[in-house]
């Protein structure tokens, strides 16, 4: 056994390998799999190994420019998703620290940091200056 596996790892080299694409599918065929126990959907269950089977294919594959297509436009389209969720939470969690003013002229929003009394705002794009109390 020890020979097998020494055997077909030495001949892996030049192989593809696990990147985020591969990551979050692994997460997902678990995520089905404890599903497919829990539920009388047996298809999960298939479903999950048939996921399973494609990473493997992906980590073992020397056909490297084309995995790595297929990550880059999966990186692509998951970015937008994880960034409009990321600007919801900084949008939150940045109410906290700073108070968010729109210039009266233009309309430009400006973030001005909170406890600081009465400020003089001078607006980055029309210039136009406005007090307001932090």
């Amino acid at each position: 056994m020890k020979d097998f596996l020494y055997r077909f790892f030495r001949g892996r080299y030049g192989a593809y390998g696990s990147d985020r694409m591969t990551r979050v599918m692994v997460v997902i065929a678990v995520i089905l799999l404890v599903l497919s126990f829990i539920s009388p959907l047996s298809l999960l269950y298939y479903v999950a190994f048939i996921i399973l089977f494609y990473c493997y294919f992906r980590m073992f594959s020397k056909n490297i420019p084309a995995r790595y297509k297929e990550n880059e436009f999966f990186v692509k389209h998951t970015d937008k998703v994880i960034g409009f969720f990321t600007g919801i939470k900084d949008k939150f969690t940045g109410h906290k620290a700073y108070h968010i003013y729109k210039c009266p002229g233009c309309g430009q929003k400006i973030r001005i940091p909170r406890g600081k009394g009465k400020v003089a705002i001078r607006c980055p794009k029309c210039g136009r200056e406005f007090v307001k109390r932090t």
